[in-house]
């Protein structure tokens, strides 16, 4: 028999602020976290913007100074969030769960990227004795898990899914079906990015991948906008901690949501640029997962980055999966808000979609002013909406083609 599923803790580092609640509220007044970089000088960037986390100090997370120095920032913000999720869900690992049936995976798009700058850095300019002893372990987006291991004494399965922006969905749908299937009753699970570093922000703005509305920082990033012109970078961490509905319901633990669908495709297309019937083929499969009808679906927080590609083609692998019903629910993209987090995005806007289930309210895609006329669905412009949904169903599609959806529901006993 099938484990249910369900989300007992959250724990988020973003732009829009460090605990659930701070962020959520934020998110609901439809604020932007995107500003002027402040990491490094963009003098010579065409993109000088990004979402970036402001003012965190591991320590305020209750890690120890001198271990925090021996983490890259995303191994910083995963932990982070990681150690509030638990302390959101009312978990002592040896107290009312086993060890050994707690696992824990964390992914990152690109890891410990801004140590390997660094550590370049000092091999080019001080020679290969002064690179540091810690660089591997610090740099290896496998770090993000194992800290969290370590730091909470979990010791069930332990595994790192990297896919690029799909990540934190991959690894939340992978923990599902873990605890599903009886191989833990506990899983702390998202992802974490920390890539606002010159050589990032480079590469993305050769891409020409990124916006360039320097002038108008909180305007820049505008899902199914006409006038949208690319994403704009964010970072930070989104974990939940999904739990056995038995364990979780023995125990008395305040439940979110339910988790019951994940879905997964391949696009075999092209390295950057998406194929709707990929997305499409994801969608669907998560919904023949969840049992459910498409009708049931009322609310998709969508993989909406904002660039001109992008936000087509998931609009038409909406269409697709849902046909004439994909103009009777609501879609949001709040990357609008927190920028994209890349790897940290599937388990940030996971976060998200357990609140809208619960306290029943959509957050909203801002600076949609012009909505594109060829994207014709309901998008929650500007404002936030209360709905009373059952079901909805959160996007990330990663570059290489990977496509990645989990689907939850209203908590009913």
């Amino acid at each position: 028999m099938k484990q249910r599923v369900v989300v007992t803790g959250m724990g988020v580092v973003s732009s829009l602020g460090n605990d659930v609640q701070a962020f959520w509220n934020n998110l609901l007044a439809g604020k932007s976290g995107v500003s002027y970089i402040e990491a490094f000088d963009t003098a010579d960037y065409p993109t000088k913007i990004a979402a970036e986390v402001k003012n965190f100090n591991p320590e305020e997370f209750g890690i120890d100074k001198k271990e925090a120095r021996r983490m890259d920032r995303f191994v910083q913000f995963a932990l982070a969030a990681s150690l509030n999720a638990m302390k959101d869900s009312k978990l002592q690992i040896g107290e009312n769960v086993e060890a050994d049936r707690v696992g824990v995976s964390v992914g990152s798009g690109i890891g410990g990227l801004g140590t390997w700058e660094d550590q370049h850095t000092i091999l080019m300019e001080k020679g290969p004795r002064r690179v540091s002893p810690f660089f591997i372990p610090m740099m290896i987006a496998n770090m993000a898990s194992g800290q969290i291991s370590i730091s909470t004494g979990a010791k069930g399965p332990n595994t790192t899914t990297v896919t690029a922006c799909a990540t934190g969905t991959h690894s939340i749908g992978d923990s599902y079906k873990i605890i599903q299937r009886g191989d833990a009753d506990v899983m702390i699970c998202g992802g974490a990015e920390a890539t606002i570093r010159p050589i990032a922000v480079a590469g993305f703005c050769n891409m020409r991948a990124m916006s360039t509305r320097n002038e108008e920082p909180e305007k820049a990033s505008r899902p199914f906008d006409v006038d949208r012109d690319g994403f704009v970078m964010g970072e930070g961490s989104g974990v939940l901690v999904l739990e056995s509905l038995e364990h979780a319901q023995a125990r008395g633990a305040h439940i979110y949501a339910e988790v019951i669908g994940y879905g997964m495709s391949g696009d075999a297309h092209h390295m950057t640029e998406p194929d709707p019937e990929g997305a499409a083929r994801c969608m669907q499969r998560a919904i023949k997962d969840a049992g459910v009808e498409p009708q049931a679906i009322e609310y998709i927080n969508a993989h909406g980055t904002s660039t001109p590609v992008g936000d087509k083609s998931e609009t038409t692998a909406i269409k697709a999966t849902f046909g004439d019903h994909a103009y009777k629910l609501a879609v949001s993209s709040t990357k609008s808000m927190t920028g994209h987090m890349l790897g940290a995005a599937g388990g940030v806007e996971a976060v998200i979609l357990g609140l809208a289930l619960e306290n029943g309210i959509l957050p909203p895609t801002i600076n949609l002013d012009n909505q594109d006329p060829e994207l014709d669905l309901d998008y929650v412009p500007n404002t936030a909406r209360k709905a009373g949904i059952k079901v909805a169903l959160s996007n990330s599609f990663g570059f290489g083609g990977h496509n990645a959806t989990v689907i939850m529901r209203k908590y009913e006993a």
